[in-house]
């Protein structure tokens, strides 16, 4: 393990211990395109020539903006780290004055994007910023294209300078600003070592029962996110070859083009999936519908380790051989291992794609984390539904007083960049303050129960965890999402923007046609029927946490119109000014 010390290792431990022929595939005008481990260390070599040759030194920031996952990115990564620089990943989606914001506050002196759409936001705002040059992935008309780099470094005669600049770079050193997507203010730059990362991977790779050197993983969450990318080193460092899905809309076609072993997502994805499948079983008719909906509420009863006895183990015998078998043709049909991140997995996603002999490995992290805390894993009895696993190996969690998980390792941020105020904020005694609400089970198991900040008080003085109320609420097929408010009012009420796609389909169903968004939210038959599924949520909450009332938005919340974080969580404070007017229709009618 001693070799790996620094990100740039990992490509020249795969070479040596596993050399694959498709280490990095991206799709390029409908066809899949490899690079093998050493023409990917070529490139990267190539471009760490490049960037000395434009007179990158020590420290200076490298700004990269790609809407998808690609070959391009990984390579750059790597050139850029070589030479002691930082790349500096910027979620695409977020408006081009934070572009400019984090290009500026994090120094920035050249900026790689993948399209022309953010191609367009970077040249809105280049002239407020010291960026010396602009390239582009795709062929852009006009623009530079990043192969100019590459052409650049193709002379190899200051190999020797790259060499050097590795030399002196030690696991301490910085390797990558990441500007948190955050819920209020303006995005911090969290500073993660190369020990951070690398630490984070041979910590984890205990936790993943990959197939060293003969596995295939598909990779689509944007890279920019910390969670992807350690990912990506952990592929490196197991052998794992790597597809780029194209898109999200693409997944299904990617899936059953590349069979992968193993995929990561957020729990979004997995219910959108699973919202899917059940859409397909309920188009079916008579016996085959019948034995649909047994293997799906088998499923959904399902605990690992044969815990419900031989009975239930020979009807879910039954049940993968007729109905789960398909879904997993569907995924591809070699998919072994899914992982989860992000946000809360809900449990019955847990257990019925267990139950199908998908298991979603659910784990634990933050940006600051780099990020994994925790997971879950099948083997050894590792794996139970409702947890995110057990903390691995050299990272040490303890629950304060009032319920927060703190961490202390290798892990552990260096700071936010150039705010030591609000890095003293969230480090005490070594350990950071993660914000959120935990627990640890008899078995050592983590669970998380809420976020720190957004726990709140009825005026009645009860405590309520709106996230634990939120992930119940989604398991309705109605309620794409929903924010649980109350904050100081008499009691806990929710703001709901349902599944527009299947409420349409369940109005066909009774007869009902929609004209619009508008005419749908003020139908008397269908808030009947969201006033049912709240009523089923309910039940399981004490009478001060239950939902009393609530309000159907008439939009779709998204990453740009402000409702949600690009990592897709709430904004708040945002969502509650955006729809102020409904609040005070709930508690001031």
């Amino acid at each position: 393990m001693a070799e790996i010390t620094r990100i740039f290792d990992f490509p020249y431990y795969q070479l040596k211990t596993y050399n694959l022929d498709k280490a990095f595939t991206t799709k390029y005008f409908d066809k899949w395109t490899s690079l093998s481990t050493q023409e990917f260390i070529n490139q990267a070599n190539a471009v760490s020539r490049g960037l000395l040759r434009l007179g990158i030194k020590p420290n200076d920031k490298i700004a990269v903006i790609s809407s998808t996952n690609r070959t391009e990115w990984n390579v750059l990564d790597i050139g850029v780290l070589q030479v002691g620089a930082q790349n500096v990943p910027i979620y695409p989606t977020i408006a081009s004055e934070d572009y400019e914001y984090i290009i500026n506050h994090s120094e920035s002196k050249y900026c790689f994007v993948s399209d022309v759409e953010v191609l367009n936001k970077i040249n809105s705002i280049k002239d407020n910023t010291h960026l010396k040059g602009v390239y582009t992935f795709d062929s852009i008309e006009g623009s530079k294209h990043w192969s100019e780099v590459l052409k650049l470094g193709e002379d190899p005669s200051n190999q020797d300078d790259v060499e050097d600049r590795k030399k002196v770079i030690t696991s301490n050193d910085l390797a990558t600003l990441i500007y948190t997507s955050g819920t209020t203010g303006k995005p911090k730059g969290v500073m993660l070592s190369h020990n951070n990362l690398v630490s984070n991977v041979i910590d984890s790779e205990k936790r993943v029962p990959f197939e060293n050197g003969k596995s295939k993983g598909l990779s689509f969450l944007p890279v920019c996110h910390v969670f992807e990318r350690m990912i990506l080193y952990l592929y490196m460092y197991c052998g794992v070859e790597i597809y780029f899905a194209e898109s999200i809309e693409k997944m299904s076609e990617n899936l059953k083009e590349i069979k992968p072993n193993v995929m990561t997502a957020v729990p979004r994805l997995y219910e959108k999936v699973y919202d899917k499948i059940v859409a397909k079983g309920t188009e079916l008719t008579g016996i085959k519908k019948s034995l649909f909906f047994w293997a799906v509420n088998l499923g959904l009863k399902y605990e690992p380790y044969r815990q419900n006895g031989w009975w239930y183990e020979t009807q879910l015998k039954l049940a993968r051989k007729l109905i789960f078998s398909k879904w997993q043709e569907g995924l591809g049909g070699n998919l072994e291992i899914m992982v989860s991140g992000s946000a809360a997995l809900q449990t019955r996603l847990a257990r019925v794609f267990a139950a199908a002999g998908l298991p979603i490995m659910e784990g634990y992290g933050l940006t600051e984390t780099s990020p994994v805390i925790a997971v879950n894993d099948m083997r050894n009895g590792g794996f139970r539904i409702g947890t995110v696993g057990k903390v691995i190996d050299n990272v040490e969690v303890k629950i304060a007083n009032d319920g927060e998980i703190l961490v202390k390792g290798p892990n552990v941020m260096m700071g936010y960049y150039k705010d030591p105020e609000k890095t003293a904020e969230v480090m005490s005694d070594g350990f950071f303050h993660t914000g959120d609400i935990g627990e640890f089970d008899t078995d050592g198991f983590l669970k998380i129960t809420d976020r720190k900040k957004e726990m709140f008080k009825t005026s009645g003085g009860k405590y309520v965890a709106p996230s634990l109320l939120e992930n119940k609420f989604k398991q309705s097929r109605f309620i794409e999402q929903i924010m649980v408010i109350g904050d100081g009012e008499k009691m806990p009420a929710a703001l709901i923007q349902l599944n527009f796609e299947f409420v349409k389909e369940w109005g066909k169903r009774h007869g009902i046609v929609f004209k619009d968004n508008h005419d749908l939210i003020s139908n008397k038959q269908l808030l009947e029927r969201i006033q049912d599924e709240i009523d089923i949520a309910n039940a399981d909450f004490g009478k001060w946490e239950q939902i009393k009332k609530f309000e159907i938005t008439p939009d779709t919340w998204s990453i740009d119109a402000g409702h949600l974080t690009p990592t897709m969580k709430l904004r708040r404070k945002v969502i509650k000014e955006i729809y102020k007017d409904l609040i005070e229709k709930i508690y001031r009618p």
